[in-house]
């Protein structure tokens, strides 16, 4: 019997959902275009910033240069220590190589996520060994982003009395700190108590999926538990090691926008240390929503313009923060082809998997 084929038209998406796709990147490009072609002209010109970087001094560039390295190097430290076995190349590999997708994709986070999972397996780790140092990394970051902004304002208030608006920030800020810390003790409390977030965030990720004709998911109780059991032994032998990483890693990168700052004219006594890292700290925020590829647009709008909101010359100013977007979003672009292109064509690190090298902090159940 001829099997009868539907025609074209009929196993074509609906348009709604392709405009739906569409929308997204669509207003992540106009955002894009909207701060570098309206946005920033009323502060600088390009012109202006080569002339702002060609006045540095040697020593200057050079000093900028090697934050940018050591910025570009310091997330490798979190990585490794978040999973156990795994060696530095192997997570400077796998860090560089998503950060370009993210910084190159609309929606690049969820292919790099996909992409880090790729590369461990075909290092020999397992989803769940890959899954607990996401989970912990990412935790970690918030936290950071979540208390850097309230330690800002703390230092803020010893050079100026706080407004109103600094101290209903703060309070915030300490408020979604101590929501978080409080959600990851509860999950990690008992393993009862795991299993019930789990169970909870199972309804609600049913219930979001109902109105697109999905079914509901299941077993999220015991991935939760699990998730659980190896959290646990994680943190405890390198919960610190940990925090010492992720802060070193975001203060790493603040160094390199201070630097930049400093080095095309922008004074102390034009934005203090506090204040440019309460900018920072404020702009970081927004990249938890993420609008663009690698904040693109959004930290530059937020970055100049809180930074001459604080007293910073505008032109000078714009500078700093295009030099400084230059040496965090840009530079690790083409390093991440290149070790994407390491991670295709080398084979001497490839295992069979769920071989990857175990430790104490690696159950068998792993």
């Amino acid at each position: 019997m001829t099997a009868v084929h539907p025609r074209r038209a009929d196993v074509r998406p609906p348009r709604s959902r392709a405009w739906r796709r569409l929308l997204g990147p669509a207003l992540s490009i106009a955002l894009v275009v909207a701060v570098f072609a309206w946005f920033l002209p009323q502060f600088t010109s390009v012109a202006d910033v080569w002339t702002s970087a060609r006045a540095m001094t040697p020593v200057e560039v050079t000093l900028l240069a090697l934050a940018a390295v050591w910025n570009l190097a310091t997330y490798q430290f979190l990585v490794v220590a978040t999973t156990p076995g795994l060696t530095l190349r192997q997570a400077t590999v796998s860090t560089e190589t998503s950060t370009a997708v993210s910084n190159t994709v609309v929606g690049g986070a969820a292919i790099a996520l996909g992409l880090t999972y790729a590369m461990n397996s075909s290092w020999g780790f397992s989803r769940s060994r890959t899954s607990v140092s996401l989970l912990v990394s990412g935790l970690w970051n918030n936290f950071v982003k979540l208390g850097l902004p309230v330690v800002a304002l703390v230092l803020l208030a010893f050079s100026a009395p706080p407004t109103t608006g600094r101290l209903v920030a703060g309070l915030l800020g300490v408020a979604a700190l101590a929501g978080a810390v409080l959600a990851l003790g509860a999950l990690l409390r008992s393993e009862a108590a795991a299993a019930r977030i789990g169970e909870r965030a199972a309804r609600i990720a049913s219930a979001l999926r109902r109105p697109f004709g999905r079914g509901p998911v299941a077993g999220w109780d015991r991935a939760t538990t699990k998730f659980r059991q190896r959290t646990v032994l994680l943190l405890r032998a390198r919960w610190h090691w940990i925090t010492l990483a992720t802060l070193v890693s975001h203060l790493s990168l603040f160094l390199v926008l201070l630097l930049a700052l400093r080095f095309v004219g922008v004074g102390a006594d034009q934005v203090s240390l506090a204040e440019a890292l309460a900018v920072f700290a404020f702009a970081r925020l927004l990249t938890a929503v993420p609008f663009t590829p690698g904040g693109l647009g959004v930290i530059e709008l937020a970055l100049i313009t809180g930074l001459s909101t604080a007293g910073g010359p505008r032109a000078l100013v714009a500078a700093a923060v295009l030099v400084f977007r230059a040496l965090t979003f840009v530079l690790p672009i083409p390093v991440g082809l290149a070790t994407y292109v390491f991670w295709r064509r080398n084979r001497s690190w490839r295992r069979e998997p769920n071989a990857a090298p175990r430790t104490e902090l690696v159950p068998e159940s792993a």
